[in-house]
């Protein structure tokens, strides 16, 4: 036995390297929701420490996890408080970290049954309970992936493969030579990881039929071209932008008299159809082919977490599943035929602890918090001279902007560099605007004002300088 052997022996044996990564992980927390959102200048310039040669020879163990708690902690982002509205990342609720922390000790891989039990049992049971919670077909199955973008690539496969099916066309054999033309057909405001499962899957991105859409980035149902057997027509339900949902009852009715394959695109949104209070937004939703959600996002599990739902299990496990003489099959759930990848972690372990602890009641009271906070925001914002809310609040999103796009870049960095929240800018119908996402758990309304007060903060420093030039 080696000497590096018999250090990692002793080092699982003892569990002093594991308790002193959970003191780390502890003091971490007892920080993160009092701290600055991004990190300092300082903390940045301290990464370079990692610029170094790969060791020759093995490092010890503790001083490598010092090395990630001392330089590290202070570099990263805290996406776990309360004021973080950059892109739509979503908080962790407790459970889930301490699931997580458990399953990573497991390092369960639920590809199949043989591999994991426990992680083939959790699938089973989400899968029911997703059904039950968004109202679908009981013909729904679900599977558990990185995150939307593949979610997406997922559910697009399944309509690519039943599609061609129906045309007597086998794609697992004979590819897209020569195949039946299968029509793309979505609106003007699709998120790009939509175009790109489209590009990824070989479908086109330049066949792509677009629809007009609205003031709210909503498709305009009027303007969608007449649809058939061969369509894929993509839906949202959650703007990227403005949080807005399409129409989805009267949309796919039509499609469903057409027989044209629904997918809705509903990283944040989809959860929606969990709250009483929001489920109007959703309506027609059971009517779709397949749908993609997030669980990092408005459910707030920890990274990574996406699902991909689909009504037609067959198309779903055709067009993803693989084969080979060494697979063991099970009478219970094998992860693997509903998701294109073998070796994935048990990112189910958190995601059934996060559904189990907070129940309907409790899914139902976090994120209509999040509604809550986003509307409460747009009216302390709107009653700053200089700032004006361009969207509808439905849900999370807030579009601010401000007199011009120079001013609103310009805030936007200033507020950045304040550190008291973090969010990001977009376009927003030719303006410039800042994106404020609100989807933690952790946000009140004391955060909503002191970020509020940031904008104000950052507007007034920017209205002095200009004053000066």
């Amino acid at each position: 036995m080696s000497k590096l052997q018999d250090n990692m022996f002793l080092e699982m044996r003892n569990k002093e390297l594991f308790k002193q990564a959970q003191q780390y992980a502890f003091e971490y927390l007892e920080g993160v929701f009092d701290r600055n959102v991004y990190p300092t200048e300082e903390a940045l310039k301290n990464l370079s420490v990692f610029n170094e040669e790969l060791p020759v020879n093995s490092t010890n163990a503790k001083r490598v996890i010092e090395q990630l708690h001392k330089y590290g902690n202070p570099a990263t982002t805290a996406t776990l408080g309360g004021r973080y509205f950059g892109f739509v990342c979503g908080s962790v609720v407790p459970v889930g970290l301490a699931a997580k922390n458990l399953g990573t000790y497991w390092d369960q891989a639920p590809a199949m049954n043989v591999l994991s039990p426990i992680g083939s049992k959790l699938e089973s049971v989400v899968e029911k309970w997703l059904v039950e919670l968004f109202h679908l077909p009981q013909t729904t199955s679900a599977g558990f992936v990185s995150g939307t973008s593949t979610a997406n690539l997922c559910g697009l496969a399944a309509a690519r493969y039943r599609i061609l099916e129906r045309n007597h066309w086998d794609i697992n054999e004979k590819g897209l030579r020569n195949s039946p033309k299968i029509r793309i057909v979505t609106g003007k405001h699709a998120h790009s990881t939509v175009l790109k499962a489209i590009g990824i899957l070989g479908l086109g991105k330049e066949n792509i039929e677009w629809v007009e859409v609205d003031n709210q980035g909503r498709i305009i149902p009027e303007s969608i071209p007449e649809l058939d057997e061969n369509t894929i027509l993509i839906l949202q339900a959650g703007n990227v932008n403005s949080g807005a949902f399409d129409d989805f009852e009267g949309i796919c009715k039509k499609a469903k008299k057409a027989n044209a394959w629904v997918h809705i695109d509903g990283a944040f949104g989809l959860w929606a159809q969990a709250v009483k209070e929001l489920q109007h937004l959703t309506k027609g939703i059971e009517k779709a082919s397949s749908w993609a959600v997030d669980g990092h996002k408005t459910l707030n599990t920890p990274y990574d977490c996406g699902i991909i739902l689909c009504s037609d299990q067959e198309a779903m496990t055709s067009a993803l599943h693989m084969s080979g003489s060494y697979i063991v099959e099970s009478d219970e759930r094998d992860g693997m035929f509903y998701t294109p990848e073998m070796s994935r972690r048990a990112r189910i372990i958190e995601l059934w602890s996060i559904l189990k602890y907070l129940g309907k009641n409790g899914i139902d009271e976090m994120i209509l918090n999040m509604t809550q906070r986003a509307k409460q925001f747009a009216e302390e914002i709107t009653k700053t001279n200089g700032f004006y809310v361009e969207n509808d609040i439905v849900l999370n999103q807030v579009l601010v902007r401000c007199d011009t796009d120079e001013i609103t870049d310009r805030v936007l960095h200033t507020i950045q560099r304040l550190r008291v929240c973090w969010l990001g800018g977009s376009m927003w119908f030719g303006k410039k605007v800042m994106r404020v996402s609100i989807c933690s758990w952790a946000t009140t309304e004391s955060d909503i004002s002191k970020a509020v007060k940031s904008f104000q903060k950052a507007l007034a420093l920017e209205t002095i300088k200009g004053h000066k030039a």
